[in-house]
């Protein structure tokens, strides 16, 4: 099972020996919501100076995917009807919910076809830590990320349904 718990915003915190991902929840207009992840600075992770932007997803793909999110987040304790518009809270993350959440989120942040976006997302979950960071590591680094997640989506994607 993952593991989220609050950030500790202590200015004696020590550095991290392993990646630092942190869970980012904000609360829009109505309500909408943004959620986003993001790789933070640890002494496992030197070349990250700064915080580094993962992926995100908000609006409507958001909204058909928020049961399955409700789902993950709630043995970790972490409420998304809880916020009111402005209103923003950040969570660590592990690495492998870290990976699988951020691989999501790039994949279906484009998507419109609703059957499309559930193959999709079975799909996402349904891999292993390994495979999801390859996807992820190529959907963030490479020339054409595009193309890698337009790839990922043909494969995942069952076209005889």
């Amino acid at each position: 099972m993952s593991k989220v718990v609050p950030i500790d915003q202590s200015p004696n915190a020590k550095p991290l020996a392993r990646p630092d991902y942190q869970l980012r929840i904000r609360a829009l207009q109505g309500s909408d919501l943004e959620i986003e992840i993001w790789q933070m600075p640890s002494s496992y992770t030197p070349h990250i100076k700064r915080p580094h932007y993962v992926a995100g997803l908000r609006g409507r793909n958001l909204a058909l995917m928020e049961h399955r999110l409700i789902r993950r987040f709630k043995p970790l304790k972490i409420d998304l009807a809880g916020l009111k518009r402005g209103d923003s809270r950040s969570y660590r993350l592990d690495e492998d919910s870290a990976i699988n959440l951020g691989l999501l989120f790039r994949a279906l942040a484009p998507m419109r076809n609703r059957d499309n976006m559930i193959a999709v997302a079975d799909g996402i979950e349904a891999m292993p830590k390994e495979e999801a960071a390859y996807w992820l590591g190529m959907a963030m680094y490479r020339k054409y990320p595009r193309r890698v997640l337009m790839a990922l989506r043909f494969l995942l994607i069952d076209p005889h349904r």
